[in-house]
Order: structure tokens, then C-alpha cells, then sequence
């Protein structure tokens, strides 16, 4: 009856979510029903391409590290690698909201610049890092310090405020999109090997 109540509980809070847009929608914006607009239509297929690209990647990391977290707590409920885990979820959760919704385009709206939102991510960064030295020195962290440079190169050239859409845009895009590739394999590759060993050593004992 566990599983049940977590079915329920799940889809409470969503439909508060949806009532609660609704809401806001309704008072501040000019139509209810645009909570459930389609994205914008283009005739051509490569538009926003690779963008899109972008923030399905970004689902790939939240969604490996809690699933990997639910399932290893019910084994380990207490160690360094849920709590890992658990903070993964957190941060690559919150960097796909950021992300997704242009969180970052708001905050500029509000006074605050995208160079302040960057650096405040880069020190929530390296306070991740510092913290689970011991759990992170053993897997193939030189692809998060990778995915690291590569948003710094993009910080750079978005603060540069380059003339014309080809080149900047690929200037910008690229090491974004490689970046975010970087954390997938990472992320892929941290919760492949936990699972198996937590599970093999389970079986073992």
C-alpha cells in the first residue's frame, strides 16, 4: 500500500502545480490557457535545434541521480554516496529549471546580471566539489572540471556581447552543448558503476 500512497501523494502535488499556474496565469498574464500553449511553431527543422538538444540533456543527470539515490538508500539509506547522490539531484535539478525556463533571463530582468547568476553557480560548484573530494577523487571527475571550462568559455563570450547571430551563436552554443555532454557521461557513468557494485556486494553479504 507503500507504493500507492507515493502514487497519490505524486499526483496531489502535481495537480497543485497545475492550480497554482492556473492561478498566477490567471491574475498576471493575459490567458489562462496559455499554460498549455505549444512551443512555436518554425518551418524549418533546424531552429532552435540544438537547444532543444541542449535541455534534453539536461533532464538526463537529474533523472540518473534519483533513481540511482531512491534506489540505493533502500540498501545504504545512510553513507557519503546518497548524500552525493542526493545533492546531485538537487543542483542538476535546479540548473534544468535555471535552464529550461530562463531563469537567468528574469533575474537579468530584476537587476541581476548574468555574470553574478554564473559566478554564483561556479562557487555553488566548487563547494560541491570540495565537499565530496573523497567520493568524487575516484571517478572521472576531469569531465565535470571539462564541462566546467567550457561554461566559463561561455560566460566569456556572453559577456563579450558580440555583433551578428552565426558566429557568436556558435561561439556561445557549442562549448554549452559539449558542457552538458561532459555532465551526462559523467553522471552516467558515476551511477552505473554504484549501482552494480552496491548491488553486487548486496548479493555477496
Amino acid at each position: 500500500m507503500t507504493i500507492y500512497r507515493h502514487f497519490f501523494l505524486v499526483k496531489t502535488l502535481a495537480l497543485i502545480l497545475v492550480i497554482a499556474v492556473s492561478i498566477y496565469a490567471k491574475l498576471f498574464t493575459y490567458s489562462v490557457g496559455s499554460v498549455f500553449h505549444p512551443p512555436e511553431y518554425s518551418p524549418y527543422f533546424t531552429v532552435s535545434l540544438l537547444t532543444n538538444v541542449f535541455q534534453i540533456l539536461c533532464t538526463i543527470p537529474v533523472i540518473l541521480c534519483l533513481f540511482s539515490w531512491a534506489l540505493l538508500r533502500t540498501i545504504k539509506p545512510l553513507n557519503q554516496t546518497t548524500n552525493f547522490l542526493l545533492i546531485s539531484t538537487i543542483l542538476t535539478g535546479s540548473f534544468l529549471l535555471l535552464e529550461f525556463f530562463r531563469l537567468h533571463v528574469h533575474l537579468q530582468k530584476l537587476g541581476v546580471p548574468k555574470v553574478i547568476t554564473a559566478i554564483i553557480l561556479g562557487i555553488i560548484a566548487i563547494g560541491y566539489g570540495l565537499i565530496f573530494w573523497r567520493v568524487i577523487q575516484s571517478t572521472p571527475y576531469f569531465l565535470l572540471l571539462t564541462s566546467m571550462g567550457l561554461m566559463f568559455i561561455v560566460v566569456i563570450v556572453d559577456s563579450l556581447k558580440l555583433r551578428g547571430d552565426g558566429i557568436p551563436s556558435l561561439l556561445e552554443g557549442v562549448p554549452k552543448l559539449f558542457s552538458e555532454i561532459n555532465v551526462v557521461l559523467y553522471y552516467w557513468e558515476f551511477c552505473f558503476r554504484e549501482v552494480k557494485r552496491t548491488m553486487t556486494n548486496s548479493v555477496e553479504g
